[in-house]
C-alpha cells in the first residue's frame, strides 16, 4: 500500500484538503523528529506531512535531526516521500517562482549525521540516482496539468549554511553546472534511501542567489515574498501528485530494496544495541 509522506520545506508548515487529519507525536530512537505529523488521507490515499523546521520555523538547516525526521516518517508507514524545499537558482533560465523536479545532488554539508549506520553495523547504500524517478514523472506530470512553472531534471547543490553563499561561492557552484542551491536536502535523501523510501524533491526557486548582476542580493525579505507564492503552488501541486503516486506502477529503480546487498558488518558482529535501533529503517513495507 502507498502511504505518502510530505516533507514541508519554507514557508510550508500544514497541509490542507486532508481528510480525518490528526497531528500525532512518534517517538524515534535517534531523538525528537522537527515536529508532529500530520496524518490523513487524500482522496483515499493515506498521507503523512513533517514541516521540516517546525511549525514556526524553529529549526535551522544545521540543527534538524534529519535521521528522527526519516525515521518518524518511515514509522508511520510511509513509502513515498515528496520533499519540498526553498532554494536559490544559479542559472538564469531557472527564475523565481519555477519550479525544478531534481535528479542529482552534490552535497556540500558538512555539521551533520549523515547515516543510520555506523560502529556495530556498516552499511553502504547507492546514491548514484538519488531520486525515485516514479515520484518525479508523477510529480511533473502534476505540474503540467496545473500549468505550474516546472523544468525536470537539475542539480541541488546542498550547502550547510545558516548564511547564504558568498558570490565566489555562488561562481563556483555556477561553473560545477549545478542547477539551485539549497541547505536541507543532504543528507535528508541519503537517510531515505537508507530507509528504502522511494524520495523526490520539488526544488522551489525563491531568488538568483547572489550571482545574478542584475538582481538584488539574497535578502530574507526578498526570500519570503516568494515563498509564500510558491507555498501556495507547492499545495496545489501536492493535492493533485498523491492521488496519482496512489495509482502509479512499480518504480523502476527498486527504491525499497537499496539495503539488499548495501550491509557488510557479518551478521555475528552486528551491535544488538544499534540493530534495535534500526527496526524501522530495516522494515520492509507490507
Amino acid at each position: 500500500m502507498t502511504v505518502v509522506g510530505i516533507i514541508g520545506g519554507s514557508g510550508l508548515y500544514d497541509i490542507e484538503g486532508l481528510t480525518g487529519r490528526h497531528w500525532r507525536h512518534i517517538e524515534t530512537p535517534w531523538g525528537e523528529p522537527s515536529d508532529e505529523v500530520l496524518c490523513g488521507t487524500l482522496e483515499g490515499v493515506d498521507c503523512v506531512f513533517l514541516p521540516r523546521h517546525g511549525r514556526g520555523h524553529r529549526l535551522s538547516p544545521t540543527h534538524l535531526n534529519y535521521r528522527a525526521n526519516i525515521d518518524a516518517l518511515k514509522r508511520a508507514g510511509v513509502t513515498h516521500v515528496i520533499s519540498l524545499s526553498a532554494v536559490g537558482s544559479l542559472q538564469a533560465h531557472l527564475p523565481p517562482g519555477r519550479f525544478v523536479i531534481v535528479d542529482q545532488f552534490i552535497d556540500r554539508s558538512f555539521a551533520r549525521e549523515k547515516s543510520f549506520f555506523g560502529d556495530g553495523c556498516v552499511a553502504h547504500v547507492s546514491m548514484a540516482h538519488p531520486v525515485c524517478p516514479l515520484i518525479g514523472d508523477v510529480l511533473e506530470q502534476a505540474a503540467r496539468e496545473l500549468d505550474l512553472p516546472v523544468t525536470r531534471g537539475g542539480t541541488y547543490l546542498v550547502m550547510e549554511g545558516p548564511q547564504f553563499s558568498t558570490k565566489a561561492e555562488s561562481e563556483l557552484y555556477r561553473s560545477w553546472g549545478c542547477s539551485v542551491i539549497g541547505m536541507t536536502n543532504m543528507p535528508e535523501a541519503k537517510l531515505a534511501r537508507e530507509a528504502e523510501l522511494h524520495y523526490a524533491t520539488v526544488a522551489m526557486v525563491t531568488d538568483y542567489d547572489c550571482w545574478h548582476e542584475t538582481h538584488a542580493h539574497v535578502t530574507v525579505d526578498a526570500v519570503v515574498a516568494v515563498m509564500h507564492a510558491n507555498a501556495d503552488n507547492a499545495r496545489a501541486l501536492v493535492r493533485r501528485a498523491v492521488p496519482l503516486l496512489g495509482r502509479a506502477a512499480v518504480c523502476p529503480e527498486g527504491c525499497e530494496h537499496a539495503l539488499d546487498h548495501a550491509l557488510i558488518t557479518a551478521p555475528d558482529a552486528r551491535d544488538p544495541a544499534l540493530m534495535a535501533k534500526l527496526d524501522a529503517v530495516l522494515a520492509r513495507a507490507p
